[in-house]
């Protein structure tokens, strides 16, 4: 048997086929009968595209060469020479050990281990067993050497991702280390590609010294971008926080930005619900009871035992965080949860304090009344979540809270409170054009998530800007007569009141009134048809349709980048708190920088290889 098989092995649904263990590539065995199958195809993919491992092949296949039919070395003959190469350490410049080299930097990265790794007696003995030949480097060879090589390989690798996208969408967030006094801002990119495949990729993680003015946010974006080589023209929006130095900055810099929908949400929450006198007595006596057991190791096993006894599922009590409010729902939740273990566990024990029957159902109605906006925030904050999706979320949102259900009793307040506050964050948003023509070009939505006044308003923005974006493009228009395309298949199933909002505004709304013009028949083609399921993905709408509607889908990939939250950069932070920690709190920011950049950007070489 080939030792090639060592790399491949067989599809488990085609014999005909083998899979390559590194880049799951596949690849034909060489003929459609058992007996005319080779591995002519296998090798010639290693050579290509694994030159480590096709090395080890071939000298695996030089060794089994020399073995018997017992699988016992021939008697062959060796000169001194060659028995004392096998011997001595590879040279710092041997392709062998700058792979090594390379594999021991990937691990750091992807797994935020520190450098001094390599002077742990376990991951030496390790590398030493499975590669005797191997010199472990320092410290600073692989800081200035190693770090640098892997940087630059991935960085021309996403440098060319971006040169060939034509609208780029960004999002950004300043990130300050609890372990040591750096501030990091971050700027991460998504954008189509011609196939309508949405594409990521984090550009910067950088320090971000001194005060943080609108003026310092200006000039990194600057350094940037021009680092990149993106012109403005290029940049559709950067999704940024509330901030007013956030905001400040970008229009200084002289690109559009959007505020994050989730931070908006966080607002608009804290300031029309959480702020009820009631309600944070409420909250707050929650916060003790959670803490209680937080703090102490012997009251959070009673408490366990307790739910043993009641026989209902261990788990724990959730503390919530100040900045973010749906922690505060799941608090809510996990209290009303364990309501008969906690009251049977203040039978028997102390706690700090307790909820009254008042505060009890105050929780349980808070939890029915927030639970839309946790879905709403849930649905934001997917990875393909577009500002496409601000509009229709807002105006379910509200339609759901102007509702009036049995369940509102004790918290009509709040309720009220909480569509007045929703209203005054996400005031304007049918007339932005950026959310307006985003939700146009989305096929879940088009224009039926409008106000009555506002739809004539959003068709026109469409079709000025189809009209203007056509003017500059090289594509034939095509007829807007034809087939319904396909719907996609959905990507992910929704339940809940809120959905029962969006499909109730469906129903209500008609196809647009008929216009005429080679462009308008286009989109009232477009807007003509029924909308795709709301669980259906709109990129692989454009990807199977944009032959039918040309100059829509030019729009489309261009406003259907645009994020809806900087959760992104949110989740990168996340990421830096790993590189960062108490175990590296004096790692350089530069090179925290390039480690971030590797760990995030590395898939994308992987994913490319896999393609050829």
């Amino acid at each position: 048997m080939s030792v090639v098989w060592n790399y491949f092995q067989v599809s488990p649904s085609d014999v005909k086929v083998a899979i390559c263990n590194d880049c799951k590539a596949s690849g034909m065995r060489g003929g459609t009968k058992i007996s005319a199958f080779n591995t002519s195809n296998l090798i010639s993919h290693l050579r290509m595209n694994h030159s480590e491992s096709y090395e080890t092949f071939v000298q695996q296949s030089n060794e089994k060469k020399q073995q018997g039919p017992a699988g016992l070395k021939q008697k062959t003959q060796i000169t001194l020479k060659e028995s004392n190469e096998k011997r001595q350490k590879y040279a710092k410049d041997h392709p062998r050990a700058k792979a090594i080299n390379r594999k021991i930097i990937e691990c750091i990265a992807l797994d935020n281990q520190p450098f001094s790794i390599v002077q742990d007696a376990g991951f030496t003995k390790l590398v030493e067993f499975l590669e005797p030949r191997f010199t472990m480097p320092s410290l600073r060879y692989l800081t200035d050497v190693c770090l640098p090589e892997l940087h630059s390989v991935v960085y021309s690798h996403v440098e060319k991702l971006i040169a060939d996208a034509v609208s780029i969408s960004f999002t950004t967030d300043i990130w300050s280390s609890s372990v040591s006094q750096v501030s990091m801002l971050s700027l991460t990119a998504q954008w189509l590609d011609n196939d309508f495949v949405l594409k990521k990729s984090v550009l910067h993680s950088q320090e971000c010294r001194g005060s943080h003015t609108a003026e310092a946010i200006a000039s990194a974006f600057e350094g940037m971008f021009e680092t990149w080589k993106i012109p403005k023209e290029n940049v559709h929006v950067v999704v940024r926080d509330n901030a007013r130095n956030m905001a400040k900055a970008a229009s200084e810099f002289g690109v559009p930005s959007l505020p994050c929908m989730a931070h908006t949400l966080q607002l608009a929450v804290n300031g029309g619900a959480l702020s009820q006198r009631s309600i944070a007595d409420a909250l707050a006596v929650g916060r003790r009871v959670v803490g209680h057991f937080k703090h102490s190791p012997l009251a959070c096993s009673r408490f366990e035992d307790i739910q043993k006894e009641l026989n209902m599922p261990v788990k724990k009590l959730q503390q919530d965080v100040s900045t973010r409010w749906n922690s505060t729902y799941y608090m809510m939740q996990s209290l009303v949860e364990q309501k008969r273990a906690l009251s049977a566990y203040a039978a028997d024990y102390e706690l700090p304090t307790t909820l009254t029957a008042t505060q009890w159902g105050i929780m349980e109605k808070m939890i029915t009344l927030l639970e839309p906006f946790e879905q709403l925030t849930r649905d934001i904050s997917f990875a393909e979540a577009t500002a496409a999706d601000v509009i229709p979320g807002v105006v379910s949102l509200t339609r759901l809270l102007a509702k009036t259900d049995e369940s509102d009793q004790g918290v009509q307040t709040a309720k009220h409170t909480l569509l007045e506050a929703v209203g005054k964050r996400f005031d304007g948003v049918q007339t932005e054009p950026l959310y307006a023509i985003a939700t146009m070009v989305d096929a879940r939505y088009k224009d039926r998530y409008f106000d009555p006044d506002k739809k004539e308003e959003a068709r026109n923005m469409l079709l000025k800007v189809v009209d203007e974006m056509a003017s500059v493009g090289s594509d034939q228009e095509e007829d807007a007569a034809g087939a319904s395309a396909q719907n996609p298949p959905p990507k992910r199933a929704r339940t809940g009141r809120l959905l029962d909002m969006y499909q109730e505004i469906l129903t209500e709304n008609d196809v647009p009134k008929h216009t005429t013009g080679k462009l308008a028949l286009q989109v009232h083609a477009y807007l003509g048809e029924a909308t795709i399921p709301k669980t259906a993905c709109p990129f692989k709408y454009w990807g199977s349709t944009q032959i039918r509607f040309p100059a829509l889908a030019r729009v489309a990939r261009k406003y259907l980048t645009a994020p809806c939250t900087s959760v992104d950069s949110e989740r990168l932070f996340s990421a830096v708190s790993h590189v960062i920690d108490e175990k590296r709190n004096r790692i350089h920011c530069n090179n925290a920088e390039m480690l971030i950049f590797i760990q995030k950007n590395l898939p994308l070489t992987y994913m490319d290889k896999g393609k050829n």
